[in-house]
């Protein structure tokens, strides 16, 4: 009988530590986490209106996490954005310009990581692809777009900050020093000839809002499993 509650008593005590180790975590944490991007954007253009604009596509973050405990953390990786905004250059003409960023961020992450967060960070951006549309009187009128173009600053800068909410929504507010026009841009008029600087009086800084879901979940491909 003695044997019997024994070997009861040892297997409750054996599920309890199994238990115990399942929930315990065990630190530093490194994985991958991915997601998209519904960016809402604005264009602090000196004098002229601005109109919010919303992109939700093409927009890829894919994160390489760090969390040093349950509550501070930092992450890296590579992400694709559509960055832009729009303008009204006059009362009867709209512009609607954007670029493609390949950015690599950096950032730090404090709260309870399995739960919600603040997170804030810097984030260097390449504009590869430059696009500008031309609308009057809401009908387009000229539309171009360009690989590697000069009409936007090639390497942007960006600071951005967050929270993640108990559901996985993360919110995000980012701001770009770097002006998004190169204002010494010169382009030839076909017509005459002559050579003007489209960009010289647009000082363009863009700001924007966004929306991410489970962007700091981890993948099922983690670096080591904890």
């Amino acid at each position: 009988m003695k044997r019997k509650l024994l070997l009861i008593a040892f297997m409750i005590q054996y599920s309890f530590l199994v238990q115990a180790q399942k929930e315990v975590s065990v630190f530093p944490k490194t994985y991958w986490s991915s997601g998209g991007e519904w960016i809402f954007s604005g264009g602090t253009v000196d004098g002229y209106n601005n109109v919010v604009r919303w992109a939700p596509v093409i927009n890829l973050q894919n994160f390489l996490n760090f969390d040093q405990s349950k509550n501070f953390g930092w992450f890296t990786g590579t992400n694709l954005r559509n960055v832009g905004f729009i303008f009204d250059e006059s009362s009867s003409i709209r512009k609607k310009v954007r670029s493609y960023n390949l950015g690599i961020p950096i950032g730090i992450k404090i709260g309870d990581l399995n739960r919600q967060f603040f997170f804030a960070g810097y984030e260097l951006e390449w504009a590869f692809n430059y696009r500008e549309r031309t609308f009057r009187d809401e009908r387009r009128i000229d539309r171009f777009n360009v690989w590697f173009s000069d009409r936007v600053n090639l390497w942007q800068s960006s600071v951005f900050a967050g929270m993640t909410l108990p559901g996985g929504t993360s919110i995000k507010v980012k701001y770009y020093p770097t002006e998004f026009f190169n204002r010494n841009f010169t382009a030839t008029d076909p017509d005459t000839g002559t050579s003007f600087r489209p960009f010289e009086n647009y000082q363009a800084n863009v700001l924007f809002i966004s929306l991410s879901f489970n962007v700091f979940k981890a993948g099922k491909l983690s670096l080591w499993d904890n």
